[in-house]
């Protein structure tokens, strides 16, 4: 699949389920799961509840998505 049909959305994190894997909630209320992904598992520090992330959706696959940016990042 090309980045080019990826959906970006903002979101918050509401629920740390495992290492490196979260639930977040949009804005529109709607929850999915989201992993840490790419470059940013190679530094990553950890991410806490209520922290502000970006979500890459797919949009064949609306419950699962990657974060691409945290809250440390849009600073």
């Amino acid at each position: 699949m090309a980045r080019e049909s990826t959906i970006k959305v903002e979101g918050r994190i509401v629920e740390v389920i495992a290492d490196k894997l979260y639930r977040v909630e949009l804005s529109n209320g709607h929850r999915l799961v989201a992993h840490v992904s790419g470059r940013r598992r190679l530094a990553f520090k950890g991410l806490a509840l209520g922290d502000c992330v970006t979500v890459r959706l797919s949009p064949y696959d609306l419950s699962r998505g990657s974060i691409a940016a945290g809250e440390d990042e849009l600073r």
